[in-house]
């Protein structure tokens, strides 16, 4: 490997790191993992890589400040790995149950309870990647509002879902409540993290005059069209409902992103600042 390729790849690998999808990576392996029989594999392997994330935090900077959500991470597992140890045969089957919903509701209260407070969890991710004199900007301070918002609004869809199919559906491993909806919500929040911070930016930019491609919503649904085929697929392969829902929905996304891949590439032909 080449010095310009390592320096590539330990840029990307700092800005995976300051990110704030890698201090949500072990409530979203949490709520993957958990279920019936796996309370404790899936609490020990977020407590874990709660820990390691802390570590090698310190380790990559040494005196930084703490972050809302690796401490909650740490407390939240470490809580739930001390009761899982203590419970009663009954309350683990309720742990194993519920705790899906218990962690999606539990990041719910961080993240409305991180802007409530005035510090809105993404905004200490964000200062790690952008200039010191950027931080107090309306801008700035507006884009991480809506960010950790949005990761909210994708943690109670989540919590909802999973209650429907635990409390309605008596079915915690219901395709559609269990595992879809719960997995298209984070990588709807997962991809708009990715893309409005760029369109803001390119917005700004335009705005001293720069002739530069401002990101449109297509981009941003592109990988949400994708997401439709594997879901089809899975329908498919369990037998879950009937085959033509797995059809469409496989037929569906090939369409569809072929067709905003196209309208996308049309677009950015249209727009200045493309060479």
């Amino acid at each position: 490997m080449n010095t310009a390729t390592e320096t590539r790849t330990g840029r990307s690998a700092g800005g995976l790191l300051d990110s704030p999808i890698v201090g949500m990576s072990p409530w979203i392996l949490f709520s993957v993992v958990v279920g019936p029989g796996r309370f404790e594999i899936a609490v020990g392997a977020a407590l874990a890589l709660a820990a390691a994330l802390v570590v090698i935090g310190r380790i990559r900077a040494p005196g930084s400040s703490w972050k809302i959500l690796e401490v909650s991470d740490v407390v939240f597992f470490a809580g739930l790995t001390v009761i899982g140890a203590l419970a009663s045969a009954g309350t683990l089957t309720w742990l194993e149950t519920y705790a899906g919903e218990v962690s999606n509701i539990a990041l719910v209260v961080i993240a409305f309870g991180s802007m409530a407070v005035g510090t809105p969890f993404t905004l200490q991710y964000a200062r790690e990647q952008t200039p010191r004199n950027f931080w107090h900007t309306p801008e700035f301070v507006r884009t991480n509002y809506l960010l950790t918002g949005v990761w909210g609004a994708a943690f109670l869809v989540a919590a909802l879902a999973g209650l429907y199919g635990d409390l309605v559906l008596h079915n915690p491993n219901n395709l559609w409540t269990g595992w879809i909806i719960q997995i298209g919500a984070i990588i709807a929040a997962v991809r708009f993290t990715g893309w409005y911070p760029d369109v803001v930016r390119a917005r700004a930019a335009r705005a001293r005059g720069d002739d530069v491609p401002v990101p449109t919503v297509r981009a941003f649904l592109l990988p949400l069209a994708g997401y439709l085929v594997p879901v089809g697929i899975v329908l498919l392969a369990a037998d879950d409902g009937p085959a033509w829902v797995g059809i469409a929905l496989v037929a569906g996304g090939v369409v569809l992103t072929r067709s905003l891949r196209r309208t996308e590439h049309e677009e950015e032909a249209r727009q200045p600042g493309r060479v």
